[in-house]
């Protein structure tokens, strides 16, 4: 972004004076912008009246008593270029555009969104077809629809591109503290790169919430969230819809194994961006951040006074990655003279109703397990009384505020967590804001906050301290298949292959007798891309006699699955021994996110398990270490039952020299897919090859 375009953006989302031009949907943003509590000079466009909300209009833009910070346009589509440009004669900052009927709509808006994209000079747009920008900091807003929120002086920048999701969230009965929300429509200017590249700057903005329903530019979002990420701006993203890679990949197992859902979560994982997966996580876990911070560790000392409440806490603690640290025998003797007799000590930890309420006996508990047990966040689970029924209110409240001391003078990220989500009224959660303690509303979701927080923690100093190399960007072309023994051949140099000969119908002894029985036989035709379900594989040929019955069967078989893909061009190759485990390996080539390497259980229940993991690359040998550790298939590896034990750092090298071969040959390589990859304790042999070049 120019400087000059970097000021009209700040002077968009903080103006001395905003114009409006439009009707009935600019009187509307009129109202909004005093509800925000704008002070600032406003005016109004409108050639066919005289006033608007209350504000006398003027007939032009040339009429305006000076160029505005800010615009609201909400005018019918075809005359947003024009007006576009006399706004940039003038000199002005930054436009909302509200109006629809762009490229969101029809080939003849996608040609107005390019001619208003050309006449912006060095203003900015938000939009179009958005809501546009609300700015709880400093109370602006060019917003059509009734708004709430609220800001304490920090919070989350949110970015949607849904705009009555966007206005959903500010009615959220969640007391997410708002720096700014931003509804980005079309993005025909300014988008979500450019968005969180500039908010992640601002001190006031503690994290970034984003509704993502696709990318245009990922290596522009890779290079933004990494910016954010070393100024120690958490990213928090919903990621909504889902499409296909592209029907080239449907012939490969890893192309529906891994697509763009996983593919975007590859991108998350690689540049330290939280995944949530529905509306509720995604404020919970920003709230989380914004008000107690991020836990440097997984450890958690949890409170309740319920035997029920702890064990919830524990349930579902011990399924995402979280731990309740045991008290060590002296935090154990002081907590046990502390609690009434009924209490057992234990993390977390049921105080019992004895002392409920009861500050002066509560706080010193608190005190005592939260400065002797190695915790890294502390969550105490209170539901409050629903109005009306709420006569003990401040009994809870005086437990909370102990709670709340204790955390604070123990420097930990606490929260006071609800089991029932709607348990909590809004003047409790803004006291206990107040404190520094997240009010956090279900125990699943207040869990599944500080875990997250605490993934973002590490995958920070992991990533600031081994920065990912940039995508690789691909330009994808016409490719097609090649049989497998060129695909061999072009991977012999980075990975074994089995001892084969490649011959035609009257040479199968011959090389059979060359490779040693027993061997495996397998027809060579390029519109053969899964041989098993052509039947033109046989394994386990013993014989001469047998390879000849089964080089007959074949042919047979090929002919009725497809005539048109027999061949007299066989690959005989000698039987590998049995492994410790078999894998599939898939690199592929994606208009969208580069080269990305999806690694899983192999065999023929590879899609049937769906045990994968995908990686963007380039990669490094200790991500694709990591990712081997996440499957299923590690336990297998990893000595299951007295079974071989693989060396992983050596399997993930190789892994790796593979991955770095695909980036080398981008410009010739579509697809490589390695189906079933053998792997023994320290080597691994290229079994089936499939590749696209």
């Amino acid at each position: 972004m120019t400087p000059a375009k970097r000021a009209n953006f700040e002077r968009l989302l903080n103006p001395r004076h905003i114009a409006f031009i439009g009707g009935a949907d600019a009187a509307v943003a009129i109202g909004e912008a005093r509800r925000a509590g704008f002070d600032g000079d406003m005016w109004v466009v409108n050639p066919k009246r005289e006033q608007l909300a209350g504000l006398p209009c003027v007939a032009s833009i040339v009429d305006l008593p000076e160029a505005p910070d800010a615009v609201f346009l909400a005018i019918p589509a075809a005359r947003v270029p024009d007006t576009i440009r006399d706004l940039s004669a003038i000199g002005a900052g930054g436009i909302v555009c509200y109006s629809a009927g762009f490229g969101e709509a029809h080939d003849d808006g996608r040609a107005l969104e390019d001619d208003l994209r050309s006449a912006l000079g060095d203003m900015v747009m938000v939009g179009p077809n958005c809501y546009g920008v609300i700015n709880y900091l400093d109370r602006s807003a060019l917003w059509p629809f009734a708004h709430g929120g609220s800001c304490p002086g920090y919070g989350a920048a949110i970015l949607t591109q849904s705009g009555m999701f966007s206005s959903d969230i500010t009615m959220s009965q969640r007391s997410l503290p708002l720096t700014h929300m931003i509804s980005v429509g079309n993005q025909a200017d300014l988008g979500l790169s450019e968005f969180i590249d500039l908010l992640c700057e601002k001190p006031e903005v503690r994290a970034i919430g984003l509704h993502i329903e696709g990318l245009a530019d990922v290596p522009a979002f890779e290079r933004a969230a990494l910016k954010a990420l070393h100024a120690g701006k958490p990213i928090v993203a919903l990621k909504t819809g889902s499409s296909a890679i592209g029907g080239a990949l449907t012939l490969s197992h890893t192309g529906s194994l891994s697509g763009a859902n996983e593919l975007y979560q590859a991108l998350f994982d690689r540049i330290g961006v939280i995944s949530v997966t529905n509306p509720s996580q995604l404020l919970e876990t920003l709230k989380f951040i914004c008000v107690a911070g991020v836990p440097d560790g997984h450890d958690v000392m949890g409170f309740t006074c319920s035997g029920g409440g702890a064990t919830m806490l524990a349930d579902h603690a011990e399924k995402i990655g979280l731990e309740f640290p045991t008290p060590d025998s002296e935090t154990r003797a002081t907590l046990t003279e502390l609690l009434p007799p009924i209490a057992t000590v234990s993390n977390p930890l049921d105080y019992t109703t004895p002392i409920w309420g009861q500050a002066e006996r509560t706080g010193p508990v608190f005190e005592a397990a939260l400065a002797g047990v190695p915790a890294q966040a502390a969550l105490l689970v209170q539901d409050y009384p629903a109005p009306g029924l709420d006569e003990t209110e401040q009994l809870y409240l005086n437990d909370g505020m102990a709670f709340a001391k204790a955390a604070r003078e123990a420097g930990l990220p606490a929260a006071i967590c609800t089991t029932i989500p709607e348990n909590i009224g809004a003047s409790v959660r803004e006291a206990f804001i107040a404190e520094g303690v997240a009010p956090m509303q279900g125990i699943h979701e207040a869990l599944n906050a500080v875990g997250h927080a605490a993934w973002w923690h590490s995958a920070r100093a992991r990533i600031t301290s081994t920065p990912p190399a940039p995508l690789m960007t691909v330009h994808p072309r016409n490719s097609a298949f090649v049989a497998e023994a060129e695909g061999k051949a072009r991977l012999a140099d980075v990975v074994r292959v089995p001892e084969g000969r490649v011959v035609s119908g009257d040479g199968l002894t011959a090389a059979a007798q060359a490779v040693g029985y027993p061997v495996a036989l397998k027809m060579m035709s390029d519109k053969l891309a899964h041989k098993t379900e052509a039947g033109a594989v046989a394994i386990g040929i013993e014989a001469p006699e047998a390879l000849a019955r089964a080089s007959e069967k074949m042919c047979a078989d090929v002919t009725i699955y497809d005539p048109q893909a027999v061949r007299d061009k066989f690959l005989v190759e000698a039987m590998a021994p049995p492994p410790i485990a078999e894998l599939v390996v898939g690199i592929r080539q994606d208009a969208q996110f580069g080269l990305a390497m999806t690694l899983g259980s192999g065999g023929v229940l590879v899609e049937l398990v769906g045990d994968a993991d995908t990686l963007l690359l380039p990669a490094s040998a200790s991500e694709i270490e990591a990712a081997l550790r996440r499957l299923r298939v590690a336990r297998l590896m990893q000595g299951f039952r007295g079974g071989r034990v693989v060396d992983m750092a050596a399997l993930a090298d190789r892994l790796a020299a593979l991955a770095d071969f695909a980036v080398a040959q981008a410009e010739e390589i579509a697809e490589i897919e390695i189906n079933p990859l053998f792997v023994y304790e320290d080597d691994v042999l290229a079994v089936d090859v499939l590749m696209r070049i």
